[in-house]
C-alpha cells in the first residue's frame, strides 16, 4: 500500500473536522456564539466500539493529528438501529468532520497488513475515497444557529 492509504488514520477519522471559515471559531467563541452540529451516522456493520469523531476548525492537520483538532470524541452507537449520532456545541463557521467506526475502542483506524482499513470511516459530504483521505475541502460543512444536521455513511474497504 502506499503512504497515501496510510493518511485514512483513525487519528484522522476520530470523527469531526471543523474548519473555521470567514471569521475564525476562535473569534465566535470570544463572541459567546454557540452552535449545535449533530453529526448522523449510518451503515454500521455491527454495534462492537462505538463511533469516533473529529472536527478542524483549519486543514492543518487533516484529518490525522487529532492534537491540531478543534473537537474530537466518542459517541455510543444504537444497538437497535446500527446508527450513531454525535452532538457538538461550537461556534458557526465553516469545518471539516471525519468519523471512523472504532469497533474495538482503541481511539484508531485499524488497518491490515497492507495499510487498508480494517474498521469504517466517513467525512462530511459523503465524498468518493479512493486510496487516501480526501482534501480538508471535499469534507467541509457550515454550521449555523441554532443547529446543524449532517449524515455521513460508513466506508468498509
Amino acid at each position: 500500500m502506499t503512504r497515501t492509504s496510510a493518511s485514512i488514520s483513525l487519528a484522522a477519522v476520530l470523527g469531526l473536522v471543523l474548519a473555521a471559515s470567514g471569521g475564525s471559531a476562535q473569534s465566535a467563541a470570544a463572541r459567546g456564539q454557540s452552535c449545535t452540529l449533530r453529526i448522523h451516522v449510518d451503515e454500521f456493520r455491527n454495534t462492537r466500539g462505538n463511533l469516533g469523531t473529529v472536527i478542524f476548525a483549519s486543514p492543518a492537520g487533516w484529518p490525522e493529528d487529532t492534537s491540531k483538532s478543534f473537537r474530537h470524541g466518542p459517541a455510543p452507537i444504537d444497538k437497535s438501529t446500527h446508527t450513531a449520532e454525535a452532538e457538538w456545541q461550537i461556534p458557526p463557521g465553516i469545518y471539516g468532520v471525519a468519523v471512523i467506526h472504532d469497533e474495538n475502542s482503541n481511539h484508531k483506524l485499524d488497518r491490515n497488513f497492507l495499510g487498508i482499513p480494517k474498521e469504517g470511516f466517513g467525512f462530511a459530504n459523503n465524498p468518493h475515497v479512493g486510496l487516501s483521505a480526501p482534501p480538508f475541502s471535499a469534507a467541509r460543512v457550515r454550521v449555523a444557529c441554532p443547529a446543524t444536521d449532517i449524515t455521513i455513511h460508513l466506508i468498509y474497504k
